[in-house]
C-alpha cells in the first residue's frame, strides 16, 4: 500500500449502523480492544481530533458535567467540549481494564500497555482494520467520525455556533464550510421536492 501522507481524501460519513458494527467489532475480552471502543466512542461522540484525544489524561474528563476538557487543541487552545452519558460507560470500561495493568498516574489516558502515549499512527490502522473486520466498504479513518458527528448535529438542527464550539473551529465560515461538504441537506432536499413531467 502506498504512502497517503499529504493527500486529500473526501469526506465520508458514517451510518450510524456503521458505528454500531464498528463498535462491536473491538474485541470485548483484550485489552487493545476493550481501549479501541473507548477511543472510537470519544472521536464519535465527541468530535474530537486524533491529536486531541491522544493528550487525554483521565482527570480531562468529568462524568457528573458530562464534559471533556481538551487541554491542547489546533493552535494550542484550550476547550470543553459535551459528551453524552453514554461515552462515560465505554471508557469506564476501559479505565478498569487500564487500572489492572497498574499505570502511571501521568500517562495518558488512551495508552499502551506500558503507559506510553499512543502515536497517531497506529489509531488510523486501527480504524482501518476494524472497517475492514466491520465489513465497511467507505474508507475508516479518525477524522471520519468528526465529519459523522458534524453531519448529524446539522440534520439535528444545532445551531452552527454549537457545532463550531465543539469541533474547535476558531471561525463559523470553517464551520460552514465543513458542513455544505459533509452535509449538503438542504439542498438535497429542496432538489427532491422538484417535479418534472416528460
Amino acid at each position: 500500500m502506498g504512502n497517503n501522507k499529504g493527500k486529500k481524501f473526501p469526506a465520508e460519513v458514517l451510518t450510524p449502523d456503521e458505528v454500531r458494527r464498528l463498535l462491536k467489532s473491538c474485541d470485548r475480552r483484550s485489552v487493545s480492544g476493550v481501549r479501541a471502543k473507548a477511543m472510537i466512542m470519544i472521536l464519535y461522540r465527541g468530535g474530537l481530533r486524533c491529536s486531541e484525544m491522544l493528550d487525554l489524561r483521565k482527570s480531562d474528563l468529568n462524568q457528573d458535567s458530562c464534559t471533556v476538557r481538551i487541554r491542547h487543541g489546533k493552535g494550542d487552545l484550550a476547550r470543553t467540549v459535551g459528551v453524552d452519558s453514554s461515552v462515560f460507560d465505554v471508557v469506564e470500561t476501559w479505565v478498569r481494564r487500564r487500572k489492572e495493568l497498574e499505570l502511571k498516574r501521568e500517562s495518558p489516558l488512551f495508552c499502551s500497555r506500558h503507559g506510553r502515549k499512543l502515536p497517531g499512527q497506529y489509531v488510523r490502522k486501527l480504524c482501518t482494520r476494524l472497517g475492514a473486520r466491520a465489513s465497511i466498504e467507505k474508507r475508516v479513518h479518525p477524522h471520519g467520525f468528526r465529519h459523522t458527528l458534524a453531519s448529524e448535529l446539522c440534520q439535528e438542527g444545532v445551531p452552527l455556533t454549537v457545532i463550531q464550539a465543539q469541533l474547535g473551529h476558531l471561525s463559523a465560515a470553517t464551520t460552514d464550510q465543513y458542513l455544505r461538504q459533509l452535509s449538503p441537506t438542504q439542498v438535497i432536499e429542496t432538489m427532491k421536492t422538484r417535479n418534472w413531467v416528460a
